[in-house]
C-alpha cells in the first residue's frame, strides 16, 4: 500500500444557535457553573473537538445509507456489511478490524478552534458581563398539568454564543488501494454530503432545544460566505448529494 495525497476540506464553522459541547469541571464551587463547556485548558476558549464532528457525521451518514445503521442502533461495523471493502462507512471512517484489505480510515477530523474575530467578540462578551467566554442559559422543566415549574429543576448550562466561528478542517487520504476509481469518488461526495446533513441536524448536545444549529461557509477577505468549503483550495458548495451518489431519489 502505498501514500498518494491529500484532499483537505478547509472553511469556517458558525454558530447559528447557541453550541454546547460539554466539558469537565475541574473543582467543585459553590454556586458555581454545574453544566461546562469544553475548553482550551491554554486559553479556556471553548473549541469544537474534531471527535465530535467525526461522530456526528458518522451517525447521521448511517442512518442515510441504505443498511448502514448497526444491529440494535449500535456503530455500524464491518461485520454488518458482511466485511464489505467497498463500505463507504468503513472506507471513510475506518475499522477495529485487524484483516481489512483496504488501509485506514481515510478522514481526519481536525480540532475546530475560535477565530481570531469571534476570540475578539468573546473578549468584548467577558469584559460586559463578566462570563468567560460563554453565554449561560438557564433552564426548567415544566410541570404541564400544573403550567409551573417543577420544584428543584432549575439547572444552568454554558453555551458557545450564536455567531462565533471556528476553523475547520478534515484530511482525506487517498491511498493507491482503488482510491482514484468511482467507488472512492463517491466515499468521497458522502463525506461532503455528511455535512450537509449535519447543517439540517445539530452539533453537540440539547439538538431537540434548538442548540447546535451550525452552518458550513469559508472566508472571502473578512467577510463570512455561507453553503461553501474549500477542498484543496477550490470551492465547493454544501448540498445535498444523494442523488448524485445513488442515481435515485430519497425514500418518502
Amino acid at each position: 500500500m502505498e501514500f498518494i495525497t491529500y484532499k483537505t476540506v478547509t472553511g469556517i464553522i458558525r454558530c447559528v444557535s447557541g453550541l454546547r459541547i460539554g466539558g469537565s469541571k475541574d473543582t467543585i464551587e459553590i454556586g458555581g457553573m454545574d453544566n461546562p463547556i469544553i475548553r482550551n485548558p491554554l486559553d479556556k476558549f471553548p473549541y469544537i473537538p474534531g471527535s465530535s464532528i467525526k461522530g456526528k457525521i458518522r451517525s447521521l451518514l448511517e442512518w442515510e445509507i441504505d443498511g448502514k445503521l448497526g444491529v440494535n442502533g449500535n456503530v455500524h461495523q464491518f461485520r454488518d456489511c458482511n466485511r464489505d471493502s467497498n463500505c463507504p462507512i468503513c472506507r471513510i471512517f475506518g475499522v477495529t478490524d485487524d484483516e481489512v484489505d483496504f488501509g485506514p480510515g481515510r478522514a481526519i477530523f481536525r480540532d475546530g478552534w475560535v477565530t481570531e474575530s469571534s476570540k475578539d467578540v468573546l473578549k468584548e462578551l467577558q469584559l460586559k458581563k463578566g462570563l468567560l467566554f460563554v453565554e449561560e442559559k438557564t433552564e426548567t422543566a415544566i410541570d404541564r398539568l400544573k403550567g409551573k415549574a417543577k420544584t428543584g429543576s432549575l439547572r444552568q448550562y454554558e453555551r458557545v454564543p450564536a455567531g462565533t466561528e471556528f476553523s475547520f478542517r478534515i484530511d482525506y487520504r487517498v491511498f493507491d488501494i482503488s482510491d482514484q476509481g468511482e467507488t472512492d469518488k463517491n466515499n468521497f461526495k458522502w463525506l461532503l454530503h455528511g455535512l450537509w446533513l449535519l447543517e439540517q441536524d445539530a452539533l453537540g448536545g440539547s439538538g431537540s432545544r434548538g442548540y447546535g444549529q451550525v452552518q458550513f461557509g469559508i472566508l472571502k477577505g473578512e467577510k463570512f460566505m455561507p453553503g461553501k468549503v474549500f477542498v484543496n483550495n477550490e470551492e465547493e458548495e454544501i448540498k445535498d448529494r444523494y442523488l448524485e451518489i445513488t442515481g435515485k431519489n430519497k425514500r418518502i
